[in-house]
């Protein structure tokens, strides 16, 4: 099995630096277009053997070092019986908020294996056919809240931010009882056949750090510790406020992931010499073609210098025009580096 992933979550020196893609398994790629069809998401996710194949998909395009599980964040919400849909433009929307007592209070536990097990029965089918690590994924209850407390949401979570200033015990409430639901969640996923759990926080980059600290941040720090403690490995990602980095790495996770509004070698500084770190190029660089995005690439490798516990990957998710042979020279780039002779002192070698 190909384990680079693995072994540099836990900072293990390495060959070669692995690469996988938020997104890598979905718009940018024709043959997704035809798999999918005119399903939405959530229904291709309830189909096992349609979900697994279309997480295969890229390795068909490109030889990444990992394969993410091919869901949504808002797939929790069915455990619960919440009727979610996906709309363009939109993303998750919920029949209505749950912002009062009687909405927060009428949401039964549940149990994932049970009410989600379509979602194991896809990483139960990876798990047979590939022989590089799956990544499964939960989604942060901050990020959920952006879909629970204001559906839809406003650009600015303007619902969010005012629901949890102005109601402290709801909010603790709602964000415990989904903290609770996704540790048994991503425990569940690790069972069935994932080996890493990267818990994505898209929308905490609206948040003061202050607001963070107080309103998240325990939550966070509960669900990363409670898997830790199971010795699952995790990768921790936030987007859009470096601000919140130091508190990003306080609240834990094996690795650290960055995305390209920081420097690679300032996010690890502040990440700490005890976490590997994923990043960070700009997706959009791969939009301005392959000269642009080898050097970014190369970039990247050199700030790094063959320092094991580095995941080389987009700061946030390929866009849907990407050109998947700019990807594939980057991931072939990428994998041609020696680390060994990074870390001698010598430059990676010029990508044209």
């Amino acid at each position: 099995m190909n384990d680079r992933l693995l072994r540099a979550v836990r900072r293990e020196p390495l060959d070669t630096t692995p690469v996988w893609f938020m997104r890598q398994a979905g718009r940018s790629l024709a043959r997704y277009h035809e798999l999918k069809g005119d399903r939405d998401l959530l229904e291709v996710t309830r189909n096992p053997r349609l979900a697994a194949e279309i997480t295969m998909l890229p390795l068909e395009y490109f030889p990444v070092d990992g394969a993410v599980l091919y869901a949504d964040i808002s797939t929790i919400f069915l455990g619960a019986d919440i009727d979610v849909r996906i709309e363009k433009g939109l993303g998750p929307v919920l029949p209505h908020p749950y912002d009062s007592p009687g909405t927060i209070r009428s949401l039964r536990p549940f149990d994932p294996r049970e009410k989600l097990d379509f979602v194991l029965e896809t990483l139960r089918i990876l798990k047979e056919r590939l022989d590089i690590p799956v990544l499964g994924f939960i989604g942060a209850p901050f990020t959920l809240m952006t879909y629970m407390v204001e559906s839809p949401r406003s650009r600015d979570r303007v619902g969010t931010k005012r629901f949890m200033w102005n109601e402290p015990l709801l909010w603790d409430e709602l964000m415990s009882y989904w903290s609770e639901h996704l540790i048994a969640f991503a425990r569940a996923q690790v069972e069935a056949g994932a080996s890493v759990i990267q818990l994505f926080d898209s929308w905490a980059g609206v948040l003061h750090p202050d607001d963070y600290r107080r309103s998240v941040f325990p939550y966070t720090r509960r669900i990363l510790a409670a898997l830790t403690a199971q010795a699952i490995p995790t990768i921790n990602f936030a987007t859009g406020n470096p601000a919140l980095l130091p508190l990003l790495a306080e609240a834990g996770g094996d690795a650290i992931g960055l995305d390209w509004r920081i420097g690679i070698a300032e996010g690890w500084a502040v990440a700490g010499d005890d976490r590997a770190v994923q990043g960070n190029l700009d997706p959009v660089a791969l939009l301005a073609g392959r000269e642009r995005a080898l050097a970014g690439a190369r970039e990247i490798l050199t700030a790094v210098g063959g320092r094991p516990g580095h995941i080389f990957n987009v700061g946030h998710g390929l866009h849907p025009d990407t050109d998947p042979a700019v990807v594939r020279a980057v991931v072939d780039y990428v994998h041609s580096v020696d680390l060994a002779d990074l870390r001698a002192g010598h430059p990676p070698p010029d990508p044209f």
